[in-house]
C-alpha cells in the first residue's frame, strides 16, 4: 500500500522507552498489506523455518531473525530488481496507528481489538492467516497481534536525540548494541499489542512469533 506524506505524534506516556513524544514527518512510502507469508518466503528461500503450519501457508512466515530476514531481502531483491527492506520504526508506527492518536488504530476502545488482531484470548495459541481481521484505516491487516514484526532500526532506551523525518535510526548511543526493534505484538500476547509499545531483541534471535512485513521506498 502506497502511503502518502504526513505527520503524526510517535511514542506515548505509559513507557519510558517510548518517550519523549515527538512529532516525527514521514515521506511517501510503500508498506506490506500484509506480513510476509510462508508461502513467499518459500518462493524466495526454498524452505520454510516456521514453527506453525497447520494454518497453512498464508500464515505469516516465523521463527525468523532479523539476520535471516536480511538475507530474505537481499535474495528477493535481487530476483525482482526492487529495493525491498524493513520499515523504520517511525514508518511502522505511522502505518500502524493510520491517522489514530489512540492506543490502537481504532482509538482506545478495547472491546473492538478482537476485530483487528489475532491475540492471546483468541489466537489458540498459534498464528493464522493473514488478513483474516480488519484492515485499519489505511487498509493494513495485521499491525497488531498475529507475529512480532522487525523494523530496521537499531533499538535506543527512549527516544532522546531520535530523527524526526521517519528515517532508519541506526546510529547508537549505547555504543556497540546491536539490538533490533520489534513491534505490534503477537498471538500469544494481549497487552504488548499496541500502536507505540516497543520490544527489541539481539538480531539473531528467532522465535515462532517473530515475523515481519516489507516496505519500499515510493517513486516521487
Amino acid at each position: 500500500m502506497v502511503l502518502s506524506d504526513g505527520s503524526f505524534q510517535m511514542g506515548s506516556r505509559e513507557w519510558s522507552n517510548s518517550q519523549p513524544i515527538h512529532t516525527v514527518h514521514i515521506q511517501s512510502f510503500v508498506m506490506g498489506k500484509y506480513p510476509v507469508t510462508q508461502r513467499e518466503w518459500v518462493a524466495v528461500m526454498g524452505n520454510n523455518p516456521s514453527h506453525f503450519s497447520s494454518g497453512g501457508d498464508t500464515c505469516p512466515v516465523e521463527n525468523v531473525s532479523w539476520d535471516d530476514v536480511q538475507l530474505f531481502i537481499q535474495k528477493l531483491n535481487a530476483q525482482t530488481g526492487h529495493t525491498y527492506r524493513l520499515p523504520s520504526e517511525a514508518e511502522w508506527e505511522y502505518a500502524c496507528r493510520a491517522g489514530s492518536t489512540g492506543k490502537w488504530c481504532f482509538g482506545d476502545d478495547e472491546s473492538e481489538f478482537q476485530q483487528y488482531a489475532w491475540y492471546d484470548e483468541n489466537s489458540g495459541d498459534e498464528t493464522h492467516p493473514v488478513g483474516k481481521k480488519k484492515a485499519n484505516g489505511f487498509g493494513l491487516y495485521d499491525m497488531h497481534g498475529n507475529v512480532w514484526e522487525w523494523c530496521e532500526d537499531l533499538w535506543h532506551p527512549d527516544y532522546s536525540g531520535a530523527p524526526t523525518t521517519g528515517q532508519i535510526w541506526t546510529d547508537s548511543s549505547m555504543g556497540k548494541t546491536l539490538a533490533r526493534v520489534l513491534r505490534g505484538g503477537c498471538f500469544n500476547y494481549n497487552r504488548f499489542a499496541l500502536a507505540a509499545y516497543r520490544n527489541d531483541d539481539s538480531p539473531d534471535g528467532r522465535f515462532s512469533n517473530y515475523g515481519f512485513r516489507l516496505a519500499i521506498a515510493s517513486a516521487r
